[in-house]
């Protein structure tokens, strides 16, 4: 539990090291972001809708949601505002770039932490996995097909691509590979009544 909210936790602000990098930012914030400048509400609450928003969406996938998925929803929007407010405006490269290596590096730790933990992989990320289910396509086609579109809309919407996005999408596979190992611990005996069924690692590692 301790692992599972920590991850969470930090992968809120490693979100919202990269919002104020202002560099680029992961698939889904872009969105978020957009988002949030045609509506005037904050990214974070905008995380927490759209994460509800595709939550329902396994219904009809016929995915079962964990605690991890449910607390996903919430705690990282919560979290990324929080951290959003606290964070001073980074004005110059000499502390954006930083930001931005930073918030990469947390958000691999971050999602080794919270996926290790086995309470569930993110509504996001049940996406993909879903939908290689139910269609056949392998999840990697899913993952490029629903992030591009993504990418597309929350550009279009006004959110923000650049380098960063380009890196955290090279760089996010190994540092989630490693930091699952890192934080790896063994299954509950007799296995858990909380972690959603599917392979969470795949929606993340196969790229």
């Amino acid at each position: 539990m301790i692992q599972l909210y920590a991850g969470l936790a930090l992968y809120g602000a490693s979100s919202a090291l990269l919002v104020e990098a202002g560099l680029g930012l992961e698939p889904w914030n872009v969105l978020h972001q957009g988002l949030a400048r045609l509506t005037g509400l904050t990214i974070g609450a905008v995380s927490v809708v759209v994460g509800a928003a595709v939550l329902l969406a396994w219904i009809p996938l016929r995915q079962r949601p964990g605690l991890g998925t449910v607390s996903n929803v919430f705690v990282v929007g919560v979290v990324m505002d929080g951290a959003l407010a606290l964070l001073p405006e980074a004005r110059t490269l000499a502390v954006r770039v930083p930001l931005l290596l930073a918030g990469v590096l947390l958000n691999g730790a971050a999602t080794g932490l919270y996926i290790a933990a086995r309470f569930g992989p993110g509504p996001r990320d049940g996406l993909m996995t879903g939908l290689h289910r139910r269609t056949g396509r392998s999840i990697r086609l899913m993952r490029t097909a629903v992030e591009a579109a993504v990418v597309v809309t929350g550009f279009v919407l006004g959110g923000t691509i650049g380098v960063g996005t380009l890196l955290y999408a090279v760089s996010i596979g190994p540092l989630a590979q490693l930091f699952l190992r890192v934080f790896a611990v063994p299954p509950a005996p007799g296995g858990s009544t909380v972690v959603a069924a599917g392979p969470p690692r795949g929606a993340i590692l196969r790229r």
